[in-house]
């Protein structure tokens, strides 16, 4: 497993990670729905900055980017998802990061950028679908004093394939991360190279 050595966590590095964090936070606040989930799900590309910092950095820069990104979140924008939304978006955005830059760090060619991205992408999608169904939307349900049927019907109303919570998982929130990985991805590819001589000074 891949960890930020103790000369790595100087004060360059450091505020580095903590740029990137920022960046992910305002792009995080540019959030939408998107036509096929409920509105609780959005649609942001903040996962762009913890992907460069785990390609030039290393692939726990990208988490502890990702960690900065959603702490902000709760403490200067505050939360209406009881830190549920937040913590999902950390337990993806880590696996996100975390997958592709250890792939993407053991040898950086553009290949291995490709393949951990892609590789990224699929762990993410699996790990966030798991965790949905047997923790994150329960959870969310339970904190909001909402049943669970309701949370179907809602996203029901925007994805009539939504009939229960396994298709919930099926139709909407599998989609929906394959879809945000592949759109990270490209930005990320588009990006790298024009910042990362910035990172590497």
């Amino acid at each position: 497993m891949y960890t930020l050595r103790k000369e790595d966590f100087n004060t360059r590095t450091m505020v580095k990670i903590s740029v990137l964090g920022v960046i992910a936070l305002i792009l995080m606040l540019l959030d939408f729905p998107l036509w096929f989930t409920p509105p609780f799900i959005k649609f942001d590309v903040s996962d762009v900055p913890s992907l460069i910092g785990a390609f030039a950095l290393g692939p726990m820069a990208g988490v502890i980017i990702q960690f900065v990104k959603n702490l902000l979140k709760i403490l200067v924008v505050g939360t209406n998802t009881a830190a549920v939304g937040e913590l999902a978006n950390f337990i993806v955005g880590s696996v996100f990061a975390y997958t592709a830059g250890l792939i993407y760090y053991k040898e950086k060619t553009f290949k291995n950028a490709i393949i951990g991205l892609i590789a990224g992408t699929i762990t993410m999608t699996i790990v966030i679908s798991v965790l949905n169904y047997y923790i994150m939307i329960p959870f969310y349900a339970k904190a909001f004093g909402m049943p669970l049927d309701k949370i179907v019907t809602i996203s029901g109303a925007v994805n009539k394939y939504v009939v229960d919570l396994k298709s919930l998982i099926i139709y909407a929130i599998v989609p929906f991360n394959l879809l945000k990985g592949i759109v990270v991805s490209l930005v990320t590819i588009l990006l790298y190279k024009r910042v990362s001589p910035i990172l590497h000074r």
